[in-house]
């Protein structure tokens, strides 16, 4: 008995550290793909500072002015892919959804979260990374990058946090009774979708997953 405990405490912890270094993988891609964006604006930056020096220096205040008036267009125009209404909120979709945006995949969202909540925000942060970065994995099985769409739609309703997320997927969703797991080829499979199932218990929530050819949908209702 011992000797099977000693086992299956070490697989446990294989697989608890495997599912940590896949969470630093992302969390690292993240990061590298912000500070891409950085030095991006950077660049546009110094060379739309170096075209306004231009007009001012030859006495082209009205090209300048349209210059500035472009440039302000512009700026409106780049900005985050969603504001909820919440800081937290706004952090892990901006930071997944732009993830998504480099590799291709489509995104179509539209979000609204309350301030304060009843849901602790790192329980949030947690469950809306799981559940797009599990929509990532399942367009990215699709080899034709026009394919990859996912649509991310949050709102408050009746009483109730309302979130669904609806992705492309490639073949091989497996459901076993009922039930949806990984199909990754990873020691840390099933992870992300028991940890979604947790959190939504942990409140009292819902949580709902269904499949069509080429597409997987899960909405989650969590009490406010």
């Amino acid at each position: 008995m011992k000797l099977f405990d000693l086992i299956f405490g070490r697989m446990i912890d294989r697989r608890i550290a495997a599912f940590q270094n896949d969470l630093i993988a992302r969390h690292c891609e993240e990061v590298q793909n912000i500070y891409r964006q950085m030095r991006g604006w950077r660049h546009d930056y110094h060379n739309h500072i170096q075209a306004m020096k231009a007009h001012l220096a030859l006495g082209n205040l009205e090209e300048l002015d349209r210059y500035l008036s472009g440039l302000d267009a512009d700026l409106t125009r780049v900005d985050t892919i969603v504001k909820t209404g919440n800081v937290m909120a706004d952090a892990i979709l901006n930071s997944k959804l732009s993830l998504a945006g480099r590799r291709e995949i489509r995104v179509n969202a539209k979000a609204q979260v309350p301030g304060e909540l009843s849901v602790a925000e790192t329980d949030l942060c947690v469950l809306l990374g799981n559940l797009l970065d599990n929509a990532m994995e399942g367009c990215l099985r699709l080899e034709n990058p026009a394919e990859r769409f996912i649509r991310l739609y949050i709102r408050p309703m009746k009483g109730q946090l309302y979130i669904s997320v609806t992705n492309s997927a490639g073949r091989g969703i497996k459901k076993r009774d009922g039930k949806y797991f990984s199909t990754k080829e990873s020691p840390t499979h099933g992870f992300g979708l028991a940890r979604i199932d947790r959190i939504a218990a942990r409140y009292g929530g819902y949580v709902n997953r269904q499949d069509e050819p080429g597409v997987f949908a899960t909405e989650v209702m969590l009490p406010l």
